[in-house]
C-alpha cells in the first residue's frame, strides 16, 4: 500500500482513538459533548469519501433532533424541520453568493478560449535570458491563467501538459518542475477576483470589495517569492534549472523584418523608419511598415495616455465646500447640521411680505409682475451662475505634484531604453504578449479595477468578466454552441456543488451552536489566556493542520464559523484574519495526502514521475507560503493598505 494512503489512515485512525479516549462516560455525555463529537465525525466521514455538503446536511439534521429531544418527537421534527428551512432559506438570499456562478462561467470560458499555450510560449520566450526562465514562465503563466479562471485543477492539468514536457526536456529537475506547476496554479485561490475570498465573506460577513483590495498585494508577494526562490535556485544549482539553449531562444521573424534587418539596421524602430522613405523603401508595403509601427509605439502611446490623464486627475482643483444657500429638496432632516447660511434668529418658515395688501391679482388681464419687483427670477439665475463661474475661474489650479514629475522623467528614460535596444526578435516576443498575456491582464484589472474601485460590486463585475470571457473567446474564434454549453454545464455543477455546501454547512454551524459546541470552544480557548499574537500562531497552525486531510472550501464553511466570535475577544480584524486565511489555505492544495494539485498532476505527468517526488517539489513552496504568513503578519500594511487608502 502507498505511503500516503497508510499517511491518511493514520490519521483517521488517530481521530478515532481521540475521540474513545477524550469523550466521557456516556451518562455524563452532554450537548456540548454531542457538539464535539459531530464536529470530528464530520472529519471522518468527509476522510472516507463521503459527500462533503449531503454529509453535513445529513448530520446537521440528525443532530438538531438531538439537541431538540427533550422537547418531544412532534417538536423536535418540527423545530428540525424548521431549522433546515430557516437556514436553507438564509443561503438563497445571500447576495454576495451570486457573484460565485458568474466568475465560475467566465473562469470555463477563458479557460476553453485556449489562450494557455500562447501565453506560456510568449513567456517562455520573453523571460529566456531570466535564471530558470521555463520555471519563472510557468508561475507567471499559472498566476495569469488561474488568476482569470480560479479553477485550481483546470490550470495544473494544462501546464501539467504544456509545460511539463519542455521543463523535463530542457533538463529541469522532477522536484522543481512539479513544484512551480502545482504552487503556481494555486494562486488563483488567493488572487483576486477569488472565489474563496467570495466565500470567506459570505461566512465572516465581510466585505468582499474590501477582501480584494487586502489581497492583491499578498498575491502578488506570494507569486514574487516563489520566482525569486525559483531565480536562486537556478543560480546555486544549475543542474536543477540549466539555461535555454541559443537555439530554444531563438525567435522566427517575418520576411520583412529579416530583410530590413539584413539590410538597413537591426533595431526594429530606426529600422521601419528608414524603410519608410523612399527609394530605401526595400520592397515592404507600407502598410505593413505602419502596422508593425503603431504596434513598436504602443508602450509610449499608452504611457502618454495613462500620463496624460494623471496630469488632469492631480492638477484638477477640489471641490469648494458648498456653503452657500441650502439645496431645494434636502428637507429638514438637515436641520441643525447643515453649516451653511442659516436664517436670523425669529425666522419662523415662509411668510407673507410687510405690504398692506400682501401679493394681490392685478386687477388687469393677465399675470404681471409684483411690485418692487427689479428683475424677473431667471435674471437672477443667471447673475447667479456667471458670478460662480467667475470664482471658478478666480481659483487656480493646482500645479502638479512633485512625484508626478518624477514619474514622468522615469517613464521617460524607460521608454527611450526600451526603444534604444528594441530589436526585431523583441517586437516579435511582444506581439505574442499583445495577443496572449494583455488581454487576460485586461481583462483580470477591468473586473477587478472596477470592484475595488467602486464602479461596479462583485456581482455585477462578475458578470461583465463573464461578457469579457465571452468576446475573447469570440475574438480567438473558439466561441460554438458546444463549448458554450459545456461552460454552462460547467458552471451550473460547480455553483450548485458550492451552494449546496453553503447549506449543509449552514445548517451544520446551527446545530453546532445549538448544542452548545461553540461555547465550549470559546470557554476552553479563553481559559488558555493567550495573547491576540498565540491566538494567531494557534488559530494559523490549526488551519495549516486542517489543511493536510481537508479541501479550502470545508475548512471555510466548517471550520470558519468557529474562529470567527473569538476575533472581537482577541481585537483582530476580520479582514486581516482572512487574509491570513487566504494564504494559509493554500495548503489544502499543496499538502498531502489530499493535495488535489499533486493528482492533477500526476493524471498527465510521464510515468516516470513518482507522487512521492511531486510531494517532495511541493514542500518548499509550503514553506514559502509560511514565510508569507509570517511577513503579511509582521507587515499588515501589505494587506491593509490599500483598503485603507481606497475606503
Amino acid at each position: 500500500m502507498r505511503k500516503e494512503v497508510w499517511f491518511g489512515l493514520s490519521i483517521l485512525i488517530a481521530i478515532v482513538i481521540a475521540l474513545f479516549i477524550l469523550m466521557p462516560a456516556p451518562a455524563d455525555i452532554t450537548n456540548g459533548h454531542l457538539g464535539l463529537l459531530m464536529l470530528a465525525l464530520i472529519v471522518v466521514t468527509i476522510m472516507l469519501g463521503f459527500p462533503t455538503a449531503f454529509t453535513l446536511m445529513g448530520m446537521g439534521v440528525m443532530f438538531t433532533y438531538l439537541a431538540y429531544r427533550g422537547m418531544g418527537p412532534e417538536i423536535a421534527i418540527e423545530q428540525t424541520l424548521d431549522l433546515m428551512v430557516l437556514r436553507t432559506y438564509a443561503v438563497m438570499t445571500n447576495d454576495v453568493l451570486i457573484a460565485v456562478p458568474l466568475f465560475i462561467f467566465m473562469g470555463y470560458l477563458v479557460e476553453r478560449a485556449n489562450l494557455i499555450e500562447k501565453l506560456f510560449h510568449s513567456l517562455h520566450l520573453a523571460m529566456a535570458r531570466v535564471p530558470g526562465s521555463l520555471a519563472v514562465a510557468t508561475i507567471i503563466t499559472c498566476a495569469v491563467f488561474a488568476t482569470a479562471t480560479g479553477i485550481v485543477g483546470a490550470v495544473v492539468t494544462l501546464m501539467g501538459l504544456l509545460a511539463m514536457p519542455a521543463m523535463l526536456k530542457a533538463g529541469y529537475s522532477i522536484r522543481l518542475t512539479a513544484g512551480s506547476i502545482t504552487a503556481g496554479g494555486c494562486l488563483g485561490i488567493m488572487i483576486p477576483p477569488s472565489v474563496l475570498l467570495i466565500v470567506y465573506g459570505a461566512v465572516a460577513g465581510v466585505s468582499v470589495v474590501k477582501l480584494y483590495a487586502g489581497a492583491f498585494f499578498p498575491g502578488i508577494m506570494l507569486a514574487t517569492l516563489y520566482v525569486v526562490y525559483v531565480m536562486i535556485v537556478a543560480k546555486v544549482s544549475p543542474k536543477s534549472a540549466p539555461p535555454l539553449t541559443e537555439e530554444e531562444r531563438r525567435v522566427t521573424l517575418p520576411e520583412f523584418a529579416q530583410t530590413i534587418r539584413d539590410t538597413l539596421s537591426k533595431r526594429a524602430l530606426p529600422g521601419m523608419i528608414m524603410a519608410m522613405k523612399g527609394r530605401r523603401n526595400v520592397n515592404v508595403p507600407t502598410g505593413i511598415l505602419f502596422r508593425h509601427m503603431v504596434i513598436a509605439l504602443l508602450p509610449a502611446l499608452v504611457f502618454a495616455a495613462a500620463m496624460g490623464m494623471s496630469y488632469k486627475i492631480v492638477t484638477q482643483s477640489a471641490p469648494e465646500q458648498q456653503s452657500g444657500l441650502m439645496p431645494m429638496g434636502l428637507g429638514s432632516s438637515y436641520e441643525g447640521t447643515y453649516s451653511g447660511l442659516q436664517e436670523p434668529d425669529g425666522y419662523m418658515g415662509l411668510q407673507e411680505p410687510e405690504s398692506d395688501g400682501g401679493l394681490q391679482e392685478p386687477s388687469s388681464t393677465g399675470l404681471q409682475e409684483p411690485e418692487g419687483a427689479e428683475a424677473p427670477a431667471s435674471s437672477a439665475t443667471e447673475d447667479a451662475a456667471e458670478a460662480s463661474q467667475e470664482a471658478e475661474d478666480a481659483i487656480p489650479s493646482p500645479s502638479a505634484p512633485a512625484g508626478f514629475w518624477i514619474t514622468l522623467a522615469i517613464g521617460v528614460i524607460i521608454l527611450l531604453i526600451y526603444y534604444a535596444t528594441l530589436s526585431f526578435a523583441h517586437l516579435e516576443i511582444f506581439k505574442m504578449l499583445l495577443s496572449s498575456f494583455f488581454p487576460l491582464a485586461i481583462l483580470i484589472l477591468a473586473v477587478l479595477g472596477s470592484i475595488v474601485f467602486g464602479f461596479a460590486t462583485p456581482s455585477e463585475a462578475a458578470a461583465m468578466g463573464s461578457f469579457g470571457g465571452l468576446l475573447l473567446a469570440l475574438a480567438y474564434r473558439r466561441l460554438n454552441m458546444p463549448m458554450l454549453k459545456e461552460s454552462v454545464y460547467l458552471a451550473a455543477k460547480t455553483s450548485a456543488m458550492v451552494c449546496w455546501l453553503f447549506v449543509g454547512s449552514s445548517i451544520f454551524s446551527a446545530a453546532f451552536a445549538l448544542l452548545g459546541g461553540q461555547e465550549i470552544i470559546n470557554n476552553w480557548v479563553l481559559g488558555m489566556d493567550l495573547t491576540p499574537v498565540q491566538f494567531m500562531i494557534l488559530a494559523q497552525i490549526v488551519i495549516f493542520l486542517l489543511g493536510w486531510p481537508l479541501e479550502w472550501t470545508e475548512i471555510i464553511v466548517i471550520f470558519m464559523p468557529i474562529f470567527l466570535p473569538l476575533l472581537a475577544h482577541y481585537q483582530i480584524d476580520p479582514l486581516f484574519f482572512g487574509l491570513l486565511v487566504a494564504l494559509n489555505l493554500q495548503t489544502a492544495f499543496l499538502s498531502p495526502p489530499v493535495a488535489m494539485s499533486a493528482f492533477y498532476l500526476k493524471g498527465v505527468a510521464p510515468p516516470h514521475v513518482t507522487l512521492n517526488q511531486i510531494f517532495a517539489g511541493m514542500l518548499p513552496f509550503m514553506g514559502i507560503q509560511i514565510i508569507a504568513i509570517v511577513l503579511l503578519y509582521l507587515f499588515p500594511a501589505i494587506g491593509l493598505w490599500l483598503p485603507k487608502v481606497l475606503y
